[in-house]
């Protein structure tokens, strides 16, 4: 993108110049030629460039127990990697005790990233005591974003309204091996279009 932005300006330099001082016959025709060849660069450019990721927040005490109700870190990294797939970026929240049933080790925010293949920006273990279930809803809430879990946060709609939304909580299974996503009624198509600010989940 920077290439076609340097050669547009150029191109904008050169016809001024010739018009006020001209060097050679055709000075004009050809840097309006530049000017041309350098916007069709830039709208090529424009139109190749990926679109803006869609955040989400995923519930990972949750999420890591969907095959087979057994913790496991290969089930949370095929979730995350099948929603970047679909457009969308995650951030995932954990109980205290995550690393423990992952690895039988309490496991920092930059741990379990590492485990999943995630920047420990968008990785977040909750101080112990400290249920995920609110820092997941408002986590959301903070930056436009649904859920993913099969938990229903019952103890938790008076809070979040939004909890009655359809789609707006992204449920998942695995069916003869292969993890299914309920996205029915999450309106994609419409957050693709209007996508939301990007936030990071920062370390307690």
């Amino acid at each position: 993108m920077i290439v076609p932005v340097i050669l547009f300006s150029i191109g904008i330099v050169g016809p001024v110049l010739a018009l006020v001082q001209p060097v050679v016959p055709g000075q004009s025709l050809v840097a309006g030629a530049w000017v041309a060849g350098a916007l069709v660069l830039l709208i090529n450019a424009a139109l190749r460039r990926p679109a803006p990721l869609i955040p989400v927040v995923v519930d990972g005490s949750n999420v890591m127990h969907w095959r087979d109700e057994t913790p496991r870190a290969d089930t949370l990294r095929e979730v995350l990697d099948h929603l970047r797939g679909l457009g969308l970026s995650p951030d995932v929240v954990f109980d205290a005790n995550a690393g423990y049933l992952l690895a039988g080790r309490y496991l920092h925010s930059h741990d379990l990233g590492r485990l999943l293949g995630l920047s420990g920006d968008h990785v977040k273990v909750m101080p112990r005591g400290k249920p995920a279930d609110p820092a997941i809803l408002d986590l959301a809430r903070d930056m436009g974003a649904r859920v993913v879990s099969n938990d229903r946060f019952r103890d938790w709609a008076d809070d979040h309204p939004e909890l009655g939304q359809s789609g707006y909580v992204i449920r998942g299974h695995y069916a003869a091996g292969k993890l299914v996503l309920d996205m029915h009624d999450t309106g994609l198509s419409s957050l693709r279009a209007h996508p939301q600010p990007r936030h990071t989940v920062g370390t307690p």
